[in-house]
This record gives structure tokens, C-alpha cells and sequence, in this order.
């Protein structure tokens, strides 16, 4: 390979690290080609197979500042998977192709800056895919939305029983001390006319009326009878 020629691979793989999401490292020793073009059939729109020589990638993985994170890994044949779509179902798609087909032998890998380790990429196939973990997200806040609105459309009518119990509350303490003090007040009145007629009953009273003109018309028309 020409210099030129290495010096633009390095640059295209050294994108496509800082292009990516995430890099699957693989091992693909004793694979056939058909083998591989099945792989990438598998992986779709969600990642990339590429076959690399290590000694470019080293540079290239150097320059995207993941050396630390990948150059060990990079020793006997090498390919990596570059996730440009759904990193699940990519990480679905490189472990059941490894499962029918052992030869591929999952080294490792970087998601967002961080390396992985094949078993956290074999933890990372078994999550439920992008599409369905937002749903599920969407769902648990709507439901939470709903629950709120509920919330707030029944304190006018919390808030409304509340005034009434109190309004009532009220209304009965003030208005019971005159109902139970109505009876006593009305006592007198009905003792009126019995006073009336214990007045007219006595001496006096007769004396009174006696000296009334009527009365003594009265008497005088007597004596002339």
C-alpha cells in the first residue's frame, strides 16, 4: 500500500471512530467471505463491518483519542463493527451470528468513549431495542402527565366541599344559640293574658271600673226604676 493510500485509510478510519457511536471489535480468523457478507447482511442499517489491518487502525484509534480503550485489543486478524444506527440491535446482530458462527470472536468495543468488554456487550444484545425502551418511556410519561392533570382538575371540587363544610360548620354555631334560647322568650307572652285577667279580678280593679262615667250611668238608671 502507498504512503498516500495509508494516509487516507487512517483518515477514513479515524472518522468513522469519531463518527460512530460505538466500535465493535472482532476477531475473524477462518471465516469465509461468504460468511462475512452474511454478517453484514445481519447487522443492516445499524452498523458496518470492516475488515482492518492493526497497524493503521493503531494510528487511527490514536488519533480519535480511544487508544487507551482499543490498541490491545488489536492483535491477530481484526474487523470492526462501527454502529452508526441502533446500538442494541447492532450488539443483537454481531452475538447471534457469533452464536451459529464461533469462529467470530467478539474482542470488545467502545460505546460513547467507554470501553466494553464482550460480556457487557453480550449485556448490552440482551436490553430490548431503542425503539421499544421509548415507547415504553413515552408510555410511563404520559401516564405520569395524566395522573398530574387528574390531580389538578379535582382540587376546585376538593377545595369546594372544603368551603362548604366550613360554611355549614359556621351557619350551625352561629344560629343554634337563638333557637335554643326562642322558647324561654316566648314564656312571658303567654302569661299575659292570665295577668290580665288576675288584675281584673282584684278589689281594686272593680273599684276602678266602678268609678268609670258608664258605670255610674248605669247605677243612676237604676235608682230611677
Amino acid at each position: 500500500m502507498a504512503n498516500a493510500e495509508k494516509v487516507a485509510a487512517v483518515a477514513e478510519l479515524t472518522e468513522r471512530f469519531r463518527g460512530s457511536s460505538g466500535a465493535v471489535l472482532t476477531e475473524y480468523r477462518g471465516l469465509t467471505v461468504a460468511q462475512l457478507a452474511e454478517l453484514r447482511r445481519s447487522l443492516g442499517d445499524h452498523a458496518t463491518f470492516a475488515v482492518v489491518k492493526n497497524t493503521l487502525t493503531k494510528i487511527a484509534v490514536n488519533e480519535a483519542g480511544l487508544d487507551e480503550q482499543l490498541s490491545s485489543m488489536l492483535v491477530g486478524p481484526s474487523a470492526i463493527a462501527f454502529v452508526d444506527g441502533d446500538v442494541v440491535e447492532a450488539a443483537k446482530g454481531l452475538r447471534d451470528f457469533a452464536r451459529a458462527n464461533p469462529l467470530l470472536v467478539i474482542k470488545g468495543g467502545v460505546l460513547d468513549g467507554k470501553a466494553m468488554s464482550p460480556s457487557e456487550i453480550t449485556k448490552l444484545a440482551d436490553l430490548e431495542p431503542r425503539e421499544v425502551l421509548l415507547a415504553k418511556l413515552a408510555g410511563a410519561m404520559k401516564a405520569s402527565r395524566a395522573g398530574a392533570a387528574a390531580t389538578f382538575n379535582a382540587l376546585p371540587v376538593q377545595m369546594a366541599q372544603i368551603a362548604e363544610a366550613l360554611r355549614a360548620k359556621r351557619a350551625e354555631a352561629e344560629g343554634g344559640a337563638p333557637e335554643a334560647s326562642a322558647p324561654e322568650a316566648s314564656a312571658p307572652e303567654a302569661s299575659a293574658p292570665e295577668a290580665s285577667a288576675a288584675e281584673a279580678s282584684t278589689p281594686e280593679a272593680g273599684a276602678a271600673q266602678a268609678d268609670t262615667p258608664d258605670a255610674q250611668a248605669a247605677a243612676g238608671d237604676g235608682d230611677q226604676g
